[in-house]
């Protein structure tokens, strides 16, 4: 087992992996709003006290701040958390008040809003297209060449030379989709679809449960039905220019699926909660991962990067997806929800975030070992 890397290198890891991300996060909404004719007042790198920068000529404060992680966009008129308009941004003039991003019509108030979820997605599938133009991708056929004896496979009929064509409803047209999709769900029952002599078989197969750790000595949960293909079969296929983005937006896909299929087994049960993290294990795992070398940490910017836009596309209020769906309801009612149910939400919202910035914390610090540490302390 490697050691785990020490304190600074963990936070300027963190700070180096989240820093840039929040940026070009913010950089989404603040060029949706210029193609959209709103004023950004002010584009902060890092939160906390300015300590130096520019304005631009059409009137945007650049600065850097004190505390580097992450960023923001004020936009012109910007005067609530709501961003409704007030008696304020009444009293402005015209032409200004035409320039900020309450004046927007609906559609464009949610495309500037969904443009910084976009972003992240945009900087994963650019990452990830880079990995396939270097390395190639997997074209392994999803072909049962190995079965392990007494495995689920084995109990559920699964033989030698069976072809899986789908599980729980997704093709798989290589084997890499095979294990993507079992190895997110252990003690699940697997619906597959085998090819078999010219025929198509329905088979359940449920996942066993495989505990790993990794070189750090962090713990995972891993479905497993004990199946695999043998080295012949395995092959890489070179990837053009022009197929790059489009493979690597399908990974960017079939990563969000995981995310999805993830939260809703945490959600009913099927995996235990202290499986969330937050800040914590983020920075813990941003400097493990950036010892591993340059490949490794960009590879963890793109996962990291795909779940800060699919976290923020949640339908909970303070975030990009909770302002979404109100736009989802002004459009179905013809009218704006009104401010103080507004108000209302984003209150709820913001106590759902911190209570759940809370409770992954807490867990983040049981990983650790803290708690244990403590419980002998005290016990």
């Amino acid at each position: 087992m490697t050691g785990s890397p020490g304190l600074i290198w963990t936070v300027l890891a963190f700070i180096a992996a989240l820093a840039p991300l929040v940026v070009v996060h913010e950089l989404g909404h603040y060029l949706a709003a210029r193609w959209c004719g709103v004023k950004s007042d002010v584009f902060s790198i890092g939160f906390g006290p300015r300590l130096f920068g520019w304005k631009d000529k059409h009137g945007t404060d650049w600065r850097v701040a004190a505390f580097p992680l992450g960023g923001y966009v004020k936009f012109a008129g910007d005067m609530s958390a709501v961003s409704e308009p007030n008696e304020e941004w009444k009293a402005l003039p015209d032409a200004e008040r035409a320039r900020t991003f309450q004046a927007q019509p609906l559609l464009q108030r949610a495309w500037i809003v969904f443009a910084g979820p976009l972003a992240n997605f945009l900087l994963a599938i650019l990452i990830l297209a880079g990995f396939a133009l270097a390395y190639g991708k997997s074209v392994t056929p999803p072909v049962v060449d190995q079965i392990v004896a007494g495995s689920p496979a084995e109990k559920a009929g699964l033989k030698l030379g069976d072809k899986v064509v789908s599980i729980n409803g997704r093709t798989t047209e290589t084997f890499d989709d095979v294990s993507a999709v079992v190895q997110d769900r252990p003690d699940s029952a697997l619906d597959m679809i085998i090819e078999r002599g010219g025929q198509q078989l329905p088979f359940t197969v449920t996942a066993a449960t495989r505990l790993e750790r990794d070189r750090f000595g962090n713990e995972y949960r891993i479905g497993r039905i004990g199946i695999g293909t043998s080295g012949k079969n395995i092959k890489h296929q070179d990837v053009g220019l022009l197929e790059a983005p489009v493979y690597a937006t399908g990974q960017v896909f079939s990563i969000v699926d995981r995310m999805v299929a993830g939260l809703w087994q945490i959600i009913s049960g099927r995996r235990p909660v202290e499986e969330l993290g937050g800040p914590i294990k983020i920075a813990q795992i941003s400097g493990q991962v950036a010892t591993l070398g340059f490949s490794s940490f960009l590879w963890f910017l793109a996962l990291i990067s795909i779940n800060l836009g699919f976290i923020n596309l949640l339908p909970i209020p303070m975030l990009d997806g909770g302002h979404l769906a109100f736009y989802a309801l002004e459009a179905i009612r013809r009218r704006p929800v009104s401010p103080r149910v507004m108000d209302m939400a984003f209150r709820t919202g913001l106590v759902l975030v911190l209570s759940l910035m809370f409770f992954v914390t807490v867990n983040d610090l049981g990983s650790l070992g803290l708690w244990d540490r403590l419980g002998s302390l005290f016990g």
